[in-house]
Parts: structure tokens; sequence; C-alpha cells
């Protein structure tokens, strides 16, 4: 089916005591034919801003998790300490293969494998967020999955899994859980 446009005109004579109606009818038949333009909004567009979360460890488990699950070989997460700190748990916890940091503001991590198939990181949890905060003291630290997996635990002493800062008699804010 084509579509095709076709124009008709009409032509009419007018008397003078129809005063000119003929006329007025064409205008409105002219403006209905002739496209709308827009009118350029005043406003200025909302900028757009990338690369800072509002939480970045949670930035990084979700990185984590979200290569995991696409069986990519490593991932890339912009760096800070507490990263690096929670990087050296899961390398020591053999939950990733190994962690590199390439440049000042760029970490890398090498994701590990079982078989070849299936990641050694089955799951991540966020638990204390910028909006509830979550705090364990020495005698009431979690345990995941009944100790197959791992709290990490943010003390005055620095970040460490929830056994370490159990054996060493602190608290802390209760960061992620990691199976």
């Amino acid at each position: 089916m084509t579509d095709e446009t076709t124009t008709t005109t009409t032509t009419t004579t007018t008397t003078p005591s129809e005063g000119g109606e003929a006329e007025r009818t064409a205008e409105r038949t002219a403006e209905r034919a002739a496209p709308v333009k827009k009118v350029a909004s005043t406003r200025k567009p909302r900028p757009r801003i990338v690369g800072v979360p509002n939480d970045p460890v949670a930035d990084m488990l979700t990185r984590v998790r979200n290569a995991a699950g696409a069986r990519h070989e490593s991932v890339s997460i912009p760096v800070s300490r507490t990263k690096l700190e929670i990087a050296k748990i899961l390398k020591s916890e053999g939950f990733i293969s190994s962690f590199d940091q390439p440049s000042a503001r760029e970490l890398v991590i090498k994701m590990k494998y079982v078989g070849g198939k299936v990641p050694a990181v089955s799951g991540l949890r966020r638990i204390s967020k910028p909006g509830l905060r979550v705090y364990a003291r020495k005698t009431e630290m979690p345990r995941v999955l009944g100790g197959l997996g791992i709290a990490i635990v943010s003390t005055s002493s620095g970040v460490m899994t929830g056994r370490e800062a159990e054996r060493k008699g602190l608290g802390g804010e209760v960061l992620a859980f990691i199976w």
C-alpha cells in the first residue's frame, strides 16, 4: 500500500455579500497543511554526572558481581584505600585470583573460576549503606552461611573479615557479606 498525497484546490466565486469567507477557509486549510514548528526550549539540559557513585563500595561489589555473572576475566574499578583493602581480603580468602593497580586511579581485579566455569564468588551483598549504617559489637559478629562465607568489617584497626575482628576483639561497621 503506497501513500500518495494529493492536493485539491477548489475555486469558489465569491459574491460581494459573502465578504471573503472563501479566503478565510483557504487560509485555514493552508495552516493545517503547514508543518508545526517546535519552539526551542529556554531550559538548559540537566548535566549528566558520570563516574561518581554515592556508594563506592556498593559500586565495587556490583562490578564484581556483574563480572562474575558475565564470566569476564577481569574487571576495572576506580581505586580507593577501602576498595584496595577489600580486594586484599577477597584475594586472601580465595574469591579472586589476583588484583593489580596499573595506575593511581584504577584497580584491576582478575576473577577466579572453579573448573573454568563456575565463579568463585557466588554472592555479594552490601550490608551497611549510606542511608542505614550497620554496626556489630565484638560479641555479635555476623556469620555468613554458617561460616561458609565471610563478613567484611571496617574496624578501628582497618578493614578485615568478621572472624579476624572477632579474634582481635574488635567491633565495627559491617560492610558486606560474600559467599
